[in-house]
């Protein structure tokens, strides 16, 4: 029951950022159609207890959240520059960049959180290797470190993933 009660917290938090609405109406739904999600989906695993969180716990997924959000629109106001001035533009490519991240979830959140930002699209998954492969709008830079600085490393610095982008990278 507490595995519901716990995917039911997330689903009816997600439903009330995505649906972003205070009418009782809207309210009302969102707590029926994610119970009724929760009690689908709940025996598939194990769910996060949001009330174990913590605060440290809540306070590092709020620098993520709003490290992400920042990096973002910086992003998109530095592309709309890009494109409507009159600079030579550089080229676009691919970047193979060495990452820290060592588990599914671990690659899945820094894969999705980097490719919100506009600049780069997550393309490719290497978990032998420990590298994530990117479709960059424009390629400033080949250098593997400095890439992985630029693109991976604010997130993951976020996510404590440890050895700081150890794994190889080309």
């Amino acid at each position: 029951m507490s595995r519901v009660a716990a995917l039911w917290i997330w689903l009816f938090a997600l439903w009330l950022l995505l649906t972003w609405t205070l009418t009782v109406e809207q309210w009302v739904v969102g707590a029926v159609v994610t119970a009724a999600v929760a009690v689908a989906f709940a025996p598939l695993g194990a769910v996060p207890r949001p009330w174990r969180l913590g605060p440290r716990r809540l306070w590092r997924l709020g620098r993520l959240a709003a490290t992400a959000l920042r990096r973002s629109a910086v992003a998109n106001v530095q592309l709309t520059a890009w494109i409507w001035s009159a600079r030579p533009r550089p080229p676009s490519g691919m970047l193979v960049v060495a990452t820290s991240a060592r588990s599914a979830a671990e690659f899945t959140t820094v894969g999705v959180l980097t490719s919100l930002i506009v600049d780069n699209q997550l393309v490719d998954v290497h978990r032998a290797g420990r590298r994530l492969q990117y479709h960059a709008v424009r390629v400033r830079d080949e250098d593997p470190a400095r890439n992985r600085a630029r693109i991976n490393a604010p997130v993951e610095d976020l996510l404590d993933l440890g050895d700081g982008g150890a794994g190889e990278s080309r």
